[in-house]
């Protein structure tokens, strides 16, 4: 189902948009808080930079935003239509999948975002080591 070299692999995995063979994060767990933003610079397999400019990740903001209303949705979804909770109790089911999900979604906007300048490149690996030895040796 979710298979190397879709862009859907490395939007939930975190991978490297452009090889998919590591972790874009030093640390690949949404959760550790304080390394939230941490990330490579480069991938070490295809050398990919992530970053491809100052302030690069300002617009998975935007992305955010919209991951963001689809979890709030599902919320609603889950605690109105299919629990029937009350307007208040769907509010706090509301903000409180915001905020318990908080760190997932910055890691999926981020991915989302990078994902729209890069395309997955199979050969990316091969060509990065070949370069990289031809050059030291």
């Amino acid at each position: 189902m979710l298979k190397k070299g879709t862009k859907l692999y490395s939007i939930l995995t975190g991978s490297c948009p452009k090889c998919h063979e590591e972790s874009m994060y030093q640390n690949t767990n949404p959760y550790a808080i304080s390394q939230i933003f941490n990330m490579n610079e480069r991938c070490s397999h295809c050398g990919t930079k992530y970053k491809i400019e100052p302030s690069f990740f300002y617009g998975a903001m935007y992305v955010s935003y919209a991951v963001g209303v689809a979890f709030a949705v599902a919320a609603f979804v889950i605690a109105f239509l299919i629990f029937n909770a009350s307007l208040l109790g769907t509010f706090i089911a509301i903000v409180g999948t915001l905020v318990v999900f908080m760190p997932v979604i910055v890691r999926l906007s981020r991915n989302i975002w990078v994902n729209f300048f890069f395309k997955y490149d199979p050969q990316a690996s091969a060509h990065y080591t070949h370069k990289h030895t031809v050059a030291e040796g």
